[in-house]
């Protein structure tokens, strides 16, 4: 087992809970915000979702603003904004007013999936096309705004992302597949693998990307972590409840058929086909649960099978203060803080 320091991170999702309303589902991510910067973590990321009454999530640029002035010392930022919703210019300029506001503090973490289903993605932008080489040309085209550049003769050589500063913000692209790894490598930018999403591939995936890593003006070393749903309490049938939820979630999404806001008591008594039950064994690998004496050595194998020095986590919780417990009890079990 590695005895590297292990830095951990957020990403919240505004999960709206049941009985709960999505106003609260904010300002519940604002709480968090402000408690896991108290408690040592390093970064704080807060996602796009449309389309969804479970998730409130869907401007993170929008969400940041008010979560920067919230915290001190924590890294704010996107995980993340799904470029083929948004015009690189227009992602350049949020991003570039948030680190005019926090700056050294903000984050630009960057995914090529919309975050919501085609129809939903039609409307948000309706030339959307959903090429690879529209989402490459995106990332051409940010970082020449962020360096004020462009080929003479080009629109890029005459236009400027405003506000003009001096700093940039970190860049990183998510991959659930390994492909925007090489991508990542390419353009000298982070790398943030989705196990919450495919846990199948991470490691490989970040093991190709740190290969063929290309140093960029913004970043001379790769830099990879990896974001996997996590559950840590002292009450043992509190982590069998919140399993049996996320399984049920997981069957959903796979399905079809959305998340719904549900509780335990909902969901219990389900009886899943064969098939199902077999597919949760495979969602199973998505999360980490425990207490708080194991689930320390089951991050830092996660860790070690990734090669990297930062976690993730991604907590859905059926009570809040679940939620913030959670995070309390992994801040312990890694020393942050001190």
């Amino acid at each position: 087992m590695s005895t590297k320091h292990i830095r951990l991170s957020v990403l919240d999702q505004s999960p709206v809970r049941k009985g709960v309303t999505a106003e609260q589902a904010i300002q519940e991510t604002a709480e968090l915000a402000r408690y896991t910067d108290q408690l040592g973590y390093t970064r704080f990321w807060v996602s796009e979702h449309h389309n969804t009454g479970s998730l409130a999530g869907s401007t993170p640029e929008v969400l940041l603003a008010y979560l920067g002035s919230q915290t001190k010392n924590i890294r704010i930022g996107s995980g993340g904004v799904m470029m083929p919703n948004h015009s690189a210019l227009k992602v350049a300029e949020n991003f570039r007013m948030l680190e005019a506001l926090f700056p050294g503090r903000v984050d630009l973490g960057m995914g090529r999936a919309p975050g919501t289903d085609r129809l939903t993605a039609a409307m948000l932008n309706p030339s959307n096309q959903f090429r690879e080489q529209d989402f490459i040309n995106q990332l051409y085209d940010l970082n020449n705004y962020f360096h004020d550049r462009g080929d003479p003769g080009t629109p890029l050589s005459k236009i400027r992302a405003i506000p003009q500063i001096q700093t940039v913000p970190d860049m990183w692209l998510l991959s659930s597949s390994g492909e925007s790894g090489l991508f990542a490598a390419h353009f000298g930018m982070g790398l943030s693998f989705a196990h919450f999403i495919n846990p199948i591939g991470g490691p490989e995936a970040v093991a190709r990307y740190r290969e063929r890593f290309q140093p960029s003006e913004d970043r001379d070393e790769s830099a990879a972590s990896v974001a996997i749903f996590v559950f840590c309490s002292e009450d043992e049938e509190k982590i069998r409840q919140h399993k049996a939820l996320m399984e049920y979630r997981f069957n959903q999404l796979e399905q079809g058929k959305g998340i719904l806001s549900v509780a335990y008591n909902d969901i219990k008594d389900i009886d899943y086909t064969v098939y199902e039950l077999e597919r949760m064994i495979h969602h199973r690998k998505r999360m980490i649960t425990g207490k708080p004496a194991e689930i320390k050595q089951k991050l830092t194998k996660l860790a070690d099978d990734y090669d990297v020095d930062e976690i993730i986590a991604v907590t859905i919780a059926e009570d809040f203060d679940d939620r913030l417990k959670s995070y309390r009890y992994l801040a312990e079990q890694f020393g942050l803080g001190k």
